[in-house]
């Protein structure tokens, strides 16, 4: 069973065993470190009343991503899905292949009067997955699993990439960052079961050694952001 279909079935509710294999994956790979990343130097003057912008972040299983952004004060929503591919209505199986294009994303929804989006990027960049691992995080191997951020405006795509040079200049991580930057095209919902999968499935091997540590690293890191 590929690695892809063993999380598969676990996100079905159906096979133990799968579950087991995921438990033993990634105890051999380890979860990342995050780290302490400066400021974006380039940012988003906060808004002096309510109003709401989105953007789509890629880096790995959408579980994880999801379940971090969740917890981001100023966030409204956060929805799994794919982005960045060619194929319409893609499902969770074609993607899966790693051959439609598309990466397992999150649509953030945030509120601009109470985070910023270089906020979201330094959260985004140290605890919700290394951006220097090309095609892959973790025990995820594939195009689809691939580190990203689908910008929606001229303004974004100015901070996203001023942040990634700056960072590159700070030397702030061992390996080249490979995150892509890239206009959205379109945002496709992924299936009703991968939605809030972290909230609904706490115990779920993968999600305990994946993402929890996520989870918390912003819950310590980032305590000024962090919304229960």
């Amino acid at each position: 069973m590929t690695r892809t279909a063993a999380r598969g079935v676990a996100a079905l509710g159906v096979g133990v065993a799968a579950a087991i294999l995921f438990a033993a994956r990634s105890l051999a790979a380890g979860p990342s470190t995050p780290v302490v990343l400066p400021d974006p130097a380039i940012d988003q003057p906060a808004a002096t009343a309510a109003g709401q912008q989105s953007i789509v972040f890629a880096g790995g299983c959408f579980w994880g991503v999801q379940a971090v952004f969740q917890h981001v004060k100023g966030v409204v929503s956060a929805t799994s899905g794919y982005a960045g591919g060619s194929v319409d209505d893609p499902s969770y199986e074609q993607v899966s292949t790693g051959t439609t294009g598309h990466a397992e994303s999150v649509r953030v929804v945030y509120d601009t009067s109470q985070v910023s989006l270089g906020q979201l990027l330094k959260v985004f960049f140290s605890v919700v997955h290394d951006p220097t691992e090309l095609n892959r995080q973790g025990p995820d191997v594939g195009p689809q699993y691939r580190s990203a951020v689908f910008y929606s405006t001229d303004a974004q795509k100015k901070i996203v990439q001023a942040y990634i040079a700056q960072l590159t200049a700070a030397k702030a991580f061992p390996k080249p960052i490979v995150t892509e930057v890239a206009p959205l095209r379109a945002f496709h919902e992924a299936e009703a079961y991968h939605q809030n999968y972290y909230t609904l499935h706490p115990n779920q091997p993968y999600i305990v050694i994946n993402d929890r540590p996520k989870v918390e690293a912003l819950k310590t890191q980032f305590a000024a952001l962090w919304k229960q």
